[in-house]
């Protein structure tokens, strides 16, 4: 019996020396910055904080599409995305509503939208024109 005991006792000792007590970073309530970084945090933009749903227009010219978000013309996609990207990061509760006209390849529609939820935006929303 003495030497199952003293089996039992050095197993205990082993798993206790082996398990990890160290925190894991991840979960880590404060966020850590390396020494020597550079805080890049501009103030955001105001306008961005008083907008109550992103309206992006898409239109098509018969060769490229053009957009539209919230009555201000972009000339590309990536300014498009830089846009939703800086909206995001201050609010992703934001519906985001795609108005594409009806000769706008679908392509183009799902660019959009394929960015818009890479950037985190969950409330995306089609326009549909009222039936006549």
């Amino acid at each position: 019996m003495t030497p199952m005991i003293d089996v039992i006792f050095l197993l205990l000792i082993f798993f206790v020396c082996t398990a990890g007590f160290q925190a894991v970073e991840e979960i880590l309530p404060t966020p850590l910055r390396l020494p020597g970084a550079i805080e890049s945090e501009s103030p955001p933009d105001p306008e961005l904080l008083d907008l109550d749903e992103i309206v992006v227009k898409i239109s098509w010219d018969g060769r490229r599409p053009g957009w539209r978000i919230n009555e201000r013309d972009y000339a590309s996609l990536d300014e498009v995305q830089a846009l939703l990207a800086s909206i995001g990061r201050l609010r992703n509760d934001l519906p985001v509503i795609l108005d594409a006209d009806g000769n706008v390849p679908i392509e183009r529609v799902i660019d959009v939208y394929d960015a818009c939820r890479r950037i985190g935006l969950q409330r995306i929303q089609f326009a549909a024109s009222e039936a006549s």
